[in-house]
């Protein structure tokens, strides 16, 4: 079987350290091009992986050996790369968030429906192992019913200059880190989240918001309470928490490849570790789109739910002077 041609848009430091290297080393793809808006950047990279480069995002999409593309452009140049792209008739692979708004995440799930073509939100951690481990604890009775789900994801600083603190391009801590714990929610709870809540925080002389709270709950009364931030001391990690028990897992959403998940599970009789094997979420999450674009599958409902969540609570965040 031929090998899925991918070109990518952009040379972002995601691109460059986790997504190229594993489409390099994935079976049954090929890089085929990468852009760059700087002519000596994209030859930089693409001589490194052995392709086409190429100089402005749309003159990669007129390649007709180019059958899907990988966007890692900042948040609030997703809508209109990814809109070029489908409708130049290629398969999507876009970072997270998809877009900043959602009625244009709509309008691309839509025009990738319409067209036949694979549009998917790159949000690697859902496709670790661990968390199915951590699903198969829960659906076996492992803590009872579920009561409660806690998540956070926060990261240490980053230098004035950087995207995240920029406005123009979509930064800020909701759509950086704060979509991890969002979408861990709608993993584990499924897509009948509502928001009750939420604050946004700026930091001082910050355009953008630096950290933020959100309470969410399940029409049933399962509650989520989700914490984020960009300037803070690093955390990622969730738990879940039933009527008999506690499941607690760290490093939930951006383990190296070689890491050894470690599932905590406390109940009233005593506490056990469960070690896991490691797994490769950035290969595993190639691989899926490969999958996708070979199978026709449809766009990833997920997508659209996680978008509404987003949307409701910018609407809904207070956000303290």
């Amino acid at each position: 079987m031929d090998p899925v041609r991918i070109g990518v848009i952009g040379c972002a430091d995601i691109a460059l350290r986790r997504m190229l290297p594993a489409m390099a080393t994935a079976s049954g793809v090929e890089v085929a091009a990468v852009a760059s808006r700087d002519g000596t950047k994209a030859a930089e990279v693409a001589r490194a992986y052995g392709c086409r480069p190429v100089r402005g995002y749309a003159e990669l999409l007129e390649l007709d050996d180019v059958q899907a593309v990988y966007v890692p452009l900042p948040a609030a140049l997703h809508a209109e790369w990814v809109e070029a792209a489908l409708r130049a008739g290629k398969h999507v692979l876009a970072e997270k968030p998809l877009t900043t708004e959602r009625a244009r995440t709509e309008e691309l799930m839509a025009l990738a429906r319409a067209r036949g073509l694979v549009l998917m939100e790159n949000v690697m951690f859902v496709h670790h192992a661990q968390h199915a481990a951590v699903r198969r604890l829960v659906d076996s009775g492992a803590i009872g019913p579920l009561r409660a789900f806690h998540a956070c994801f926060a990261v240490p600083r980053r230098p004035d200059g950087d995207i995240r603190h920029q406005p123009e391009l979509g930064g800020g801590a909701l759509f950086d880190v704060g979509v991890y714990p969002l979408r861990a929610a709608l993993h584990f709870l499924g897509p009948d989240l509502e928001v009750a809540g939420a604050v946004l925080t700026h930091g001082p002389g910050r355009q953008v918001d630096t950290s933020g709270a959100v309470l969410l709950h399940t029409r049933a009364g399962v509650s989520a309470q989700l914490s984020f931030g960009l300037e803070h001391a690093y955390r990622s990690g969730y738990e879940l928490w039933g009527s008999e028990g506690r499941i607690v897992l760290d490093h939930a959403f951006t383990p190296p490849a070689d890491h050894h998940p470690l599932v905590r599970v406390e109940r009233p009789f005593g506490a056990e570790e469960l070690r896991l094997a490691p797994d490769d979420q950035v290969a595993n999450t190639v691989s899926a789109f490969v999958t996708a674009v070979r199978r026709g599958d449809p766009t990833d409902g997920d997508c659209l739910c996680q978008a509404v969540l987003l949307d409701e609570v910018r609407r809904r965040a207070r956000r303290p002077k």
